[in-house]
């Protein structure tokens, strides 16, 4: 038997199921990102001022950053549950990244020198680093379950894209609360809250999504 005659049984003998992934992560996804706006609305609640946030440039390429981040973590997530992964999945980066680019290069030239410690550093990094991986616990619980259905190349890599995924799910929520919006502090912080979250996925992903 051919490999990809092998690959197309098991994949059919594991998905029991014609029904595409990509809704069924796309309910996942609301389905627990649902549950942490709960959490967001009873501990954290929006910023004050978010009003007048949307007025400013940093506020919204923060909103940008997140989204872009949360579509390509998405694309990534269904890209690594499959059975044999293409490249193409790289694509969904590429805008994250120039979007990055941008802001971050905006910040620097428009923000004096001496300024760039105090934005980097914020004024509630710990909150951000506790609230994201909070909030990206219960979207990473249903995106899991979500792709037990599915037969990834490698269950790890397909949890830790699920865990990018529940905290890109996450960022967006916290963004709406966090008053840091420099793209320094965005880009160094958020980045290390996904981490957790990322390893996570992984190591659940690991033994839970094995076919």
């Amino acid at each position: 038997m051919k490999t990809e005659q092998l690959v197309s049984s098991l994949v059919a003998d594991r998905a029991g199921s014609t029904r595409p992934l990509g809704p069924a992560v796309g309910r996942a996804v609301v389905a627990g990102a649902l549950v942490s706006l709960v959490i967001f609305a009873i501990e954290f609640g929006p910023r004050v001022d978010l009003a007048a946030a949307f007025a400013t440039w940093r506020f919204d390429a923060k909103l940008v950053l997140v989204l872009a981040a949360l579509m390509a973590a998405a694309g990534t997530c269904l890209a690594m549950a499959r059975p044999v992964v293409t490249a193409r999945w790289w694509w969904g980066v590429f805008p994250v990244l120039a979007i990055a680019a941008m802001a971050l290069g905006t910040e620097l030239t428009v923000l004096p020198a001496n300024a760039w410690k105090a934005r980097l550093v914020g004024s509630n990094a710990l909150v951000c680093l506790t609230a994201i991986p909070l909030f990206a616990l219960a979207p990473l619980a249903a995106l899991l379950l979500a792709l037990r259905r599915a037969a990834p190349a490698s269950p790890a890599l397909a949890g830790a894209a699920a865990g990018a995924l529940a905290a890109a799910t996450a960022a967006v929520l916290y963004a709406f609360h966090c008053f840091d919006d420099s793209p320094l502090f965005v880009l160094t912080w958020y980045s290390l809250a996904a981490i957790p979250v990322v390893f996570l996925g992984a190591v659940v992903g690991h033994r839970l999504l094995r076919w």
